[in-house]
């Protein structure tokens, strides 16, 4: 049972596994910094603690960004988008976001970088 405010849980369109897809921008510049993925839990625990808090899909547990690389993640806002299914995160990232060690996960480009 999701200990999410009512109001909030319900205006949330959640895949099939009961996720949202969070994208996460660094508060100031705007960067994306990363997608992660959140159930109402995680969203609970983000709201309430002030710290990106995720579930992670391969090892079916939350995870608090930043509690075991010591890069942590002090969320300024959180949005929802029009549709309901898809969450902006707004952080102050603290060191490097991705887990191969660069600041963002969207650090190789494709086309016309």
């Amino acid at each position: 049972m999701s200990t999410l405010d009512p109001t909030i849980a319900e205006r949330l369109r959640r895949n099939p596994d009961g996720l949202l897809p969070a994208i996460v921008q660094q508060h100031d510049t705007g960067e994306v910094l990363m997608l992660a993925w959140m159930d109402d839990e995680a969203l609970h625990r983000t709201l309430t603690t002030g710290r990106g808090t995720y579930w992670s899909r391969s090892r079916q547990e939350y995870w608090v960004k930043g509690e075991t690389s010591g890069n942590p993640q002090h969320v300024k806002e959180v949005r929802l988008d029009c549709d309901g299914d898809t969450l902006l995160v707004k952080v102050d990232q603290e060191g490097v976001a991705c887990h191969t060690g660069d600041r963002t996960c969207f650090d190789s480009g494709l086309i016309g970088a």
